[in-house]
This record gives C-alpha cells, sequence and structure tokens, in this order.
C-alpha cells in the first residue's frame, strides 16, 4: 500500500491497512473500517473523480472535416452552375465533368488518414520499445507536458535495499562484521536481512543457533561463538548495549536518506549497515534529458541532487494534491508511479505513467505503461509524442495545401489562361497520390530514433 520496499514495523496497538502485506509472524487484528470506508476504496473513488475530471482532447481533423464537406460541396455546385451558365459550348458535359472533378479532388481521405496513421504508426513504434500508449490523446499532451512528478521508489531507484557502507568500531573488522551480520540475517525474512546476506555473497557463512527475531526491532543469535545483535537503537538498548560509540559513529556519516542497521557483539556495540534504495544506472541521463527537453522534475521523496523540487512524506491523497497544485499554476504535469498509493495522483495529471512492474491500480489509473519500469521510458514516450504530433502537422499541412491547390485547378479556374481543365480521371490519380503521400510519411515514424 505504500510503495516502500522496507516495510513498516508494526508493535501491539498499532494500526495496520487493509491491502498490505504481512512480513512475518501471525497475528490478530479488528477491523475497524469496512467497505467504502477502507483506505483502498477511497483511493479508487479519488481516481474515478480524477478520471471524470479530464477534459476531452477535440481532434482537429474532425473539426476541420465538418467544416471542409460542406465547404467541398458548395465549390462543386458554384462550379457546376459557372460551366453551366458561362460554358460557350458543351456548357452541360463541362458543368458535369468539373463539378466531379471537384468533389473527386477534394475526397478527404488525406485529411481522415493524416491523424489515425500517424497515431496508429506511432504507437506500433512506441510498443516496440516498450512505451504502451492506452489512448491516443496521451500522445497529443506529453507533447506539451512541461513538469514531471516521480516517485523515487521503484522509478528512479531499484526498488530493492542494498548495503551501502559499513562503519565498524575498532574491535572488529568491516570482513568479519558482514560475515557475522549476514550469517545471522540469513535466516531472517525482512528485506533488510536480504541486503546484508546479498553483500556477502560469495563468503561461506557460519551456522546459527538461538536465533530470534523481535518484531519491529530486530534479530539475536549465536555465531561463530558470539552473542550477534542486529536491529534498531531501541532493540540495542534494551538489551542492555551502550549505544554511545554507535550514535558518534552515525553522526559521522551524512546517510542521505540511508537507513541505518545497528549491530552488537557479545553485548558490545560494532558497528552500523547502511541500506541504501540504488538510484537506477539509467536515471541520471534520463533526467539530463528531461531537463534538456524544458521538463521539471518534481519528487514525491526526497532526492535533492538530482532533481529541481521534492516533497518528501507524502501521503496517496497528497500526492493528488501536489499535482492539483502544480495545475493551477497553469502546468501540464505527468506523473510518474508504480503503487497504489500513486494511483489518484496518476489520475490526476494530465498524463498518468505506470511502471509495467507496478500494481494493477497504479496501470489502470494511466494512459502510459511503462514495460521497462526506468525514467528512459519516459524519455522515450516524450520523444516518441514530439515526433508523432509534428508528423500529424506534417500531414494535415500536406492534406490543407492539396486540396488549397487541387479544387481550384479541378474547378477550371486555370483554364481561362493556359486552357487546362483536370479530368475526373485524374483527379481520381491526384486523390490517391495524396493518401498515399499521407500513408509514407506516417510510416517515417517506425525508424524515429527514441
Amino acid at each position: 500500500m505504500t510503495g516502500e520496499p522496507i516495510p513498516t514495523e508494526k508493535l501491539i496497538g498499532d494500526s495496520v491497512v487493509g491491502g498490505t502485506v504481512n512480513g512475518t509472524g501471525s497475528f490478530i487484528f479488528r477491523a475497524q473500517r469496512v467497505g467504502e470506508e477502507t483506505l483502498l476504496s477511497q483511493i479508487i473513488q479519488m481516481v474515478s473523480e480524477a478520471q471524470r475530471s479530464r477534459a476531452p482532447i477535440q481532434r482537429v481533423a474532425d473539426v476541420v472535416a465538418s467544416w471542409f464537406v460542406p465547404i467541398v460541396v458548395s465549390i462543386s455546385v458554384i462550379t457546376f452552375f459557372a460551366w453551366y451558365f458561362l460554358a460557350a459550348e458543351y456548357a452541360l458535359g463541362l458543368a458535369v465533368v468539373n463539378a466531379v472533378a471537384v468533389l473527386i479532388i477534394a475526397c478527404p481521405c488525406a485529411l481522415g488518414l493524416a491523424t489515425p496513421m500517424s497515431i496508429m504508426v506511432g504507437m506500433g513504434r512506441g510498443a516496440s520499445m516498450g512505451v504502451l500508449i492506452k489512448d491516443a490523446a496521451v500522445l497529443e499532451v506529453m507533447e506539451k507536458v512541461d513538469t514531471l512528478v516521480v516517485d523515487k521508489t521503484g522509478t528512479l531507484t531499484e526498488g530493492k535495499p542494498s548495503v551501502a557502507n559499513v562503519k565498524v568500531l575498532a574491535n572488529l573488522s568491516k570482513k568479519d562484521a558482514l560475515l557475522l551480520a549476514a550469517s545471522l540475517e540469513k535466516v531472517s525474512e525482512h528485506p533488510l536481512a536480504e541486503a546484508v546476506v546479498r553483500a556477502a555473497k560469495g563468503e561461506k557463512l557460519f551456522d546459527v543457533s538461538d536465533f530470534e527475531a523481535t518484531p519491529g526491532k530486530g534479530v539475536s543469535g549465536t555465531v561463530n561463538k558470539q552473542t550477534v545483535l542486529l536491529g534498531n537503537m531501541r532493540f540495542l538498548e534494551e538489551k542492555g548495549v551502550d549505544v554511545n560509540a554507535l550514535h558518534a559513529l552515525q553522526a559521522a556519516r551524512d546517510s542521505n536518506g540511508e537507513t541505518p542497521l545497528y549491530m552488537a557483539v557479545d553485548q558490545h556495540p560494532a558497528g552500523i549497515f547502511f541500506l541504501k534504495d540504488e538510484i537506477k544506472a539509467s536515471t541520471h541521463e534520463a533526467i539530463k534529458q528531461l531537463h534538456d527537453s524544458g521538463i521539471k522534475v518534481v519528487l514525491l521523496l526526497a532526492l535533492q541532487h538530482l532533481v529541481d523540487d521534492y516533497k518528501a512524506d507524502v501521503l496517496p491523497a497528497e500526492k493528488a494534491d501536489v499535482v492539483k497544485a502544480l495545475q493551477a499554476k497553469g502546468h501540464i504535469v505527468a506523473m510518474a508511479g508504480d503503487g497504489v498509493n500513486d494511483a489518484p495522483a496518476l489520475a490526476q495529471a494530465d498524463v498518468g505513467i505506470a511502471m509495467g512492474n507496478g500494481s494493477d491500480i497504479a496501470i489502470e489509473s494511466t494512459g502510459v505503461v511503462l514495460v521497462k519500469g526506468d525514467l528512459n521510458g519516459i524519455v522515450r514516450a516524450q520523444k516518441l509524442s514530439k515526433a508523432t504530433m509534428k508528423n500529424i502537422r506534417q500531414n494535415l499541412v500536406f492534406a490543407f495545401l492539396y486540396n488549397s491547390l487541387g479544387v481550384p485547378v479541378a474547378a477550371g479556374v486555370l483554364y481561362p489562361f493556359l486552357g487546362v481543365l483536370l479530368s475526373p480521371m485524374l483527379a481520381a490519380a491526384a486523390m490517391s497520390l495524396s493518401s498515399v503521400s499521407v500513408i509514407g510519411n506516417a510510416l517515417r515514424l517506425k525508424s524515429v530514433r527514441l
């Protein structure tokens, strides 16, 4: 429910949220809110409200077509009567031929194909690069996005905690501390325990006896004939360990959002494991490209050195409020996330972007799904949007120019000067050529670099 890789520790009397996962052990709980009162139901309601409030996007081609058809029919009628009354001979024949030529050459095939062909090819190109577009309207909005709101977990980071550093006191080496800690944690199911064990990969671990896990605090056991404690500061204090040296050791390090795991051996403070959810290798370059595109990046967790702005300790409903506040300032906002708690903000944003490994409700609330959950997918989506919309504009301009030039020629405006008339057969060939040209231009999107 929180979208965090590290569980929140709960003690007797604490409240738990329906929809979360209990990591270890079992417990008895009392349901205080059910049905529409649950947090999940409230999130679903917020998602629905955000989706209903989104304004539909007008299609340029539809608006033009609504005016284009009656105008062309009117021009055809005018052409007929002009030739019928002004022609010196063969008036009826010339009137019918030229009126029909106007209708044929002005057939809005190119205009009708201009938008859907580009969108179809663009969506296909995006899918081949792991960018799934669920709504064609997203391609139009994504081009205008100037602010990207992201949730660090699973978007900028790996979503898997790891040991960033180990600080030890003089009575123990880093290697020995890691061996003792990993040996103890190998029988634990906690995500932090898995991180410590991974850090000792390749090392031969000791057997553990008298293992005991204290929920919400830490673990203890006998490793290599030594009593090892590993957990939070309160856990060590309750076990009678003097933690002053550990306080000083932690104060000497700028943890930058790391999670400390304190260690004691035989009742003596031994060291601290600093665990961190690592930034994805692709994040730095992706943010640089977003900045180069003029997009401001706002993070919903503190990671100041990478982004333009950040909001820490943001609740699910507040994430949507952050998006609303940015929209109120006139920004076109894209929101990227992967957790249940991101869903309201994803739906509220002008463009919601979900990671393919995210929750179902997050994916359902968005218009873009990234098969590979990193910021490079967002960069590709933005490039795809710009390329597709540019292609659509090229097609529309060509269709307008074609009809602007073709209709007068078909009507016979060149006849008094050059003696040229356009037969219906040539008009049909020109109309087909215009459609082929639009299709050919749209197919260029298959090779666009993302």
